[in-house]
């Protein structure tokens, strides 16, 4: 089964689920960019305070700071798979994660899309009664997801790494499927 792995998906597609599944069955690092950030940020180390003092600010953490810490983690790593979530997001981040990969010799094995029909997204959101979940709000992100990512969906096409995978069904169903296309 592929070991290097990037998670892709509009918001409520499972990727979260999903990747907690396929990390824990595999025994592959789970890299989210939040819980990233989060760990670096309580652990202290300066990658974390110059984070830290970013996001007081209310802004976003820049790419180079992300790739520094997505690169410590991967160095720590040695020959254990991984599976990257919520990183890269557009393009850009993608041009600029390759050539870090490449260093480290670990390049993406596979980039897997789980896709969902909008009305089943929505239907999904809503019934997890986030305080941010109304249809408006869930649009609008569906919107930016696709600006941002349909790109980058192209991107990993050109490359020969994407995978698509039927996000409809049960967790279990949607976990056979995703196993079924990595190996």
């Amino acid at each position: 089964m592929k070991q290097r792995l990037l998670f892709l998906g509009p918001p409520g597609a499972g990727k979260g689920t999903q990747a907690s599944l396929l990390c824990k069955s595999q025994d592959l690092r789970h890299l989210s960019t939040g819980d990233l950030l989060r760990s670096e940020v309580s652990a202290g180390s300066e990658l974390g305070k110059e984070a830290e003092a970013v996001m007081n600010r209310g802004e976003l953490v820049s790419d180079s700071l992300v790739l520094a810490i997505v690169k410590t983690q991967l160095k720590a790593l040695k020959n254990q798979g991984w599976l990257l979530d919520g990183f890269p997001r557009n393009v850009a981040q993608a041009k600029a994660i390759d050539p870090l990969l490449q260093e480290l010799s670990q390049p993406i094995e596979a980039v897997v899309l789980l896709e969902l029909d909008d009305s089943v997204l929505i239907e999904r959101m809503l019934l997890r009664g986030r305080a941010d979940d109304n249809k408006s709000v869930i649009l609008n992100r569906l919107e930016v997801y696709r600006e941002q990512t349909a790109p980058l969906i192209r991107h990993y096409e050109n490359l020969n790494l994407l995978v698509s995978v039927k996000a409809q069904g049960s967790v279990e169903t949607v976990a056979s499927r995703v196993k079924e296309v990595l190996n």
